[in-house]
């Protein structure tokens, strides 16, 4: 769509009362996004010179969080009088008094509604010349939904809201998918005559379809082959099953992309994401926000992805990562856990057991296992022992370590920030490190050991150790004077 007489009008007004929840139904999230976010997304690609939300329940908060990620779109307040009808009243009058081109009503709790089903509506609806086009589905359980009452030669009569429905209406099949494409001058004409005389006591936008009959004005109504697009979210069921079928839709878009999902039914990708082809995504995989995976690379099983970037034939597995940076040809997991802020290099390690944040890690570096790095620079080729801790921070304030290329430390070492580690050095078996450490220096803190002969057996009598101990020794005893007879 690339036509310049298109205004958008999404209705975000509603409490949502059955989704049971403090947070505004629209704002409920599936693949990444909240709600009315996907209905936004949809809307932006139609290329529209007029994008506006109506808002009420919550409506700043619903309005912040519209506006942080789509700044363009207008926000427009509803007023106390409710319903459908009165929404688009508002949005009409907040549009450029000499507007005349078509006005697409969209519902904020509708997420499926993708680029293709839209554009061919549009497309029926200004090659119809309708003064309204809305979009229809058939389901077998039309429970919930408005139901699209024909007249005897198959043309659109009127819409009829489930709570007004008689018993005849209930059981019609084809729906209202909260989706309607109106000329602006029939809304400007003919909303002001819509009453509030139903059960709800509310300005129905579906009345203009019956009047709009009454004046001998085409309707028209696309029915949907594709039954996803229409699924609205009243409840929590309902959501979770909107973000289901999204979620399949995700990875079959992926799989036909040329990646491989092992086990779809336990994968979850987001909407923002984006794969290379040849990635292998294991099992029990979810890759979340705006995650980016290269050519190559294997993901999972059991592993969380938020925000990362992952290089080209790396390998993650078991892992929980966020904003992280994975190298090519690296290596992740399993058991590790990528904090924010963590960079590691091509042909590098994070191992078994390790905790990472705001470190850099340089080229074919290794944190084999057991530690904790946070607030570092490591440089090339390094390897920490098992069991390296950088002691970052200080009560007060955090503090970072340096080390440098071709350093290898020993088990079990300590880094009290700030440190630096110079190029090529090396550290001893339980260091702990609180000072600078020249280039190419061994650097050691080793205290003599001293043994407390028999304090076990004087602290913790009665003990199975104390008695083990005194076996021993009297087991020693005898072997020595075994050996004093030999002599």
């Amino acid at each position: 769509m690339t036509e310049n007489n298109l205004a958008i009008v999404v209705l975000a007004a509603g409490q949502g009362t059955r989704m049971k929840s403090r947070t505004p139904k629209v704002l409920h999230r599936i693949g990444g996004r909240t709600l009315v976010g996907h209905v936004l997304t949809t809307a932006q690609r139609l290329q529209a010179t007029h994008v506006e939300v109506v808002v009420r329940h919550e409506r700043d908060r619903v309005a912040a969080s519209i506006s942080e990620t789509y700044p363009d779109v207008t926000i427009v307040d509803q007023d106390d009088v409710p319903g459908t009808g009165r929404a688009v009243q508002v949005a009409l009058d907040a549009l450029p008094a000499d507007y005349e081109g078509d006005v697409l009503v969209l519902s904020g709790d509708v997420p499926l509604l993708d680029n293709d089903t839209l554009t061919a509506l549009l497309d029926a609806h200004r090659s119809s010349g309708a003064a309204a086009t809305l979009l229809s589905a058939i389901l077998d359980d039309p429970t919930g939904y408005g139901r699209i009452i024909r007249d005897e030669t198959g043309n659109v009569s009127r819409i009829v809201e489930q709570k007004d429905a008689n018993e005849d209406e209930a059981a019609v099949g084809e729906i209202n998918a909260g989706v309607y494409v109106f000329q602006a001058s029939m809304l400007r004409e003919y909303l002001p005559q819509v009453g509030m005389a139903n059960a709800q006591g509310e300005m129905y936008l579906t009345d203009v379809i019956g009047l709009l009959r009454g004046a001998q004005k085409r309707i028209s109504a696309a029915i949907t082959n594709d039954l996803q697009v229409a699924l609205g979210v009243n409840d929590r069921a309902q959501l979770a099953e909107a973000g289901d079928l999204l979620r399949r839709r995700i990875i079959r878009h992926w799989q036909r992309e040329g990646v491989t999902i092992v086990d779809p039914a336990s994968t979850w990708i987001d909407d923002d994401v984006t794969l290379a082809p040849d990635v292998t995504i294991l099992p029990d995989t979810q890759l979340l926000g705006a995650t980016t995976v290269a050519a190559g690379a294997t993901i999972g099983p059991d592993t969380t992805l938020v925000d990362c970037e992952v290089g080209e034939d790396a390998t993650v597995r078991r892992t929980d990562g966020t904003l992280a940076v994975i190298g090519a040809r690296a290596t992740v997991g399993p058991w590790s856990y990528l904090r924010p802020g963590t960079i590691l290099g091509a042909d590098g390690k994070i191992g078994t057991f390790v905790e990472t944040k705001n470190t850099t890690i340089g080229e074919g570096s290794k944190v084999p296992h057991l530690s904790y790095v946070g607030d570092a620079t490591i440089g090339r080729g390094v390897n920490l022992g098992a069991g390296a801790i950088t002691a970052n921070y200080d009560d007060i304030a955090k503090h970072r370590t340096e080390i440098g290329d071709e350093v290898h430390t020993g088990s079990h070492n300590v880094f009290v920030a700030p440190v630096s580690i110079g190029a090529g050095a090396k550290t001893g078996a339980g260091a702990v490190i609180r000072k600078d450490v020249p280039a190419g220096a061994l650097a050691l803190s080793v205290a003599p050991q001293r043994n407390v002969d028999g304090w076990v057996e004087n602290n913790r009598q009665g003990t199975k150790a104390a008695a083990a101990a005194a076996d021993a020794r009297t087991s020693q005893k005898a072997a020595d004077g075994r050996q004093e007879e030999d002599r």
